[in-house]
């Protein structure tokens, strides 16, 4: 595959044909031979045998149907404490990416990164801490070319079914990296601290769950029900309901019917 755009705007960019999971190989070279892989190297493929998704969930997809992507960085002078925000502006970026080639059409963050058009699932993001706590990796997994049938479940879509034509998987991994390229360089000059940012409000804007009643499931599977209002200054989904206000950082959000 040639990504000759998209290896402009990479520090270091390698392509395979295929693999078990982008996320993993990243790492395995990030950790194993650090100096040859700068911050804001990616590793792109087109099949993905073994992807992950969050909590553990399988991402498959018939092979050269599907954008896999894995994006490492290394904020300098920013405090891990503050890399709940990398996956946060990575869904941003890849909302943008999308929106930029589909019309009147606009791709929405489900909180804390899965990216939607009309509700309905077409990119998702995983970001996995390096063991020395240097940086992450965050992982994409972009449906492109997939009919209804190739879909796992009815809630997800890809671009060819929304009718949204990126060109070629190096368009799109570009538009990509460029958005994230952005935001990650603003949340470098700004040491992490994005509360009341430009980059916070434009996170809050592309969010979908904001202003939905939602499901949080929390880890150990309790629940609770009620309004989501903001992400807050630490990165948090604020849920509210006639009882009590929760900040939200881990657990599963379940969009419930609009009223």
């Amino acid at each position: 595959m040639d990504f000759e755009k998209s290896a402009k705007v990479a520090s270091r960019l390698e392509s395979v044909a295929s693999t078990e999971s982008t996320n993993t190989d990243l790492i395995a070279s990030a950790t194993g031979q650090a100096a040859e892989w700068p911050d804001f190297s990616v590793l792109v493929t087109a099949e993905q045998t073994a992807g992950r998704g969050r909590s553990g969930r399988e991402w498959q997809a018939p092979a050269g149907s599907s954008l896999f992507v894995s994006v490492l960085l290394r904020p300098t002078g920013v405090a891990a404490t503050q890399f709940s925000w990398l996956p946060l502006i990575a869904g941003l970026a890849m909302s943008n990416a999308i929106s930029g080639f589909a019309g009147s059409k606009r791709a929405m963050v489900k909180w804390p990164n899965d990216v939607l058009i009309a509700d309905k699932k077409v990119c998702g993001v995983l970001s996995e801490l390096l063991g020395d706590l240097s940086g992450v990796v965050v992982g994409a997994g972009v449906n492109v070319f997939q009919n209804q049938e190739q879909l796992p479940v009815p809630t997800a879509t890809s671009l060819a079914i929304e009718s949204i034509d990126v060109g070629s998987l190096d368009e799109l991994l570009a538009a990509f990296l460029t958005n994230l390229k952005r935001n990650y360089e603003e949340f470098v000059a700004l040491a992490g601290e994005l509360g009341g940012s430009e980059l916070h409000a434009a996170i809050n804007a592309a969010c979908s769950s904001i202003g939905r009643d939602v499901r949080v499931v929390l880890p150990g599977d309790t629940e609770f029900v009620g309004r989501a209002i903001e992400i807050d200054s630490l990165g948090r989904l604020v849920v509210q309901n006639e009882t009590e206000t929760r900040a939200v950082s881990v657990g599963d959000i379940v969009h419930l019917r609009h009223n």
